[in-house]
């Protein structure tokens, strides 16, 4: 999801990489629920989140849409989110007393929060949220101890080609416009992405990689 705002109103004005301390770290968020009620659909979950969840929770991609995610159209693509339900708008997935019952396989925005991504056209840093954030007093950790994502730098490499592939998909659809040639592309990439199982005895990422590059290919960008 594209945000066209000043980083120096939204961040401290710093950006961070794995090695750096950054003052993210919410002591547990001592009962605090609030970033995950609210937040409609801005949650949005890559295909890694998705095989995440369907590895861990032994549900289908279509089963997950039946109660815990939804779907919805992003810069002119339709991709997956969490579902938010309630008055309050709760996460799906947060419990009665407010707390994650996905914690040790949470999507990525919600892995890296209060931290926010900032893509340069090669990669990206990460940011650190000085809004949304409610917790005081918050202490300082490493960006790599507080992301606690195995193979880092493989993540990271797989969240910038995603990035950039829908980007170079939100571009083709802008140059082709029209409903029904972004339907078309939205169902070509939530079947070769989404509902399409990895197998969880190889790599993910060498699966994702041979589906972009099929991808690319396919859609000729």
């Amino acid at each position: 999801m594209r945000r066209e705002v000043d980083l120096k109103e939204i961040s401290d004005g710093k950006l961070y990489g794995l090695n750096d301390m950054v003052k993210a770290d919410c002591n547990d968020c001592q009962g605090c629920s609030a970033c995950c009620q609210g937040m409609g659909s801005s949650i949005l979950l890559d295909p890694l989140d998705v095989h995440r969840l369907t590895v861990n929770l032994q549900k289908t991609f279509e089963e997950l849409l039946a109660e815990r995610i939804e779907l919805n159209v992003v810069d002119g693509i339709i991709l997956p989110n969490l579902k938010m339900s309630g008055e309050t708008g709760r996460c799906s997935f947060l419990s009665e007393n407010g707390r994650c019952t996905i914690h040790e396989f949470r999507p990525g925005i919600c892995r890296i929060f209060p931290l926010g991504r900032y893509y340069d056209g090669r990669g990206f840093q990460y940011f650190l949220q000085v809004h949304e954030c409610r917790k005081e007093n918050k202490t300082k950790v490493k960006v790599r101890k507080w992301i606690d994502t195995p193979d880092v730098k493989k993540n990271e490499q797989f969240i910038t080609d995603w990035h950039y592939f829908l980007v170079r998909l939100q571009e083709l659809a802008a140059q082709n416009p029209g409903q029904e040639n972004a339907k078309k592309i939205s169902l070509f990439v939530l079947n070769s992405f989404f509902m399409t199982p990895y197998k969880k005895d190889v790599d993910f990422y060498e699966q994702f990689s041979e589906r972009l590059a099929e991808a690319g290919t396919q859609l000729r960008i």
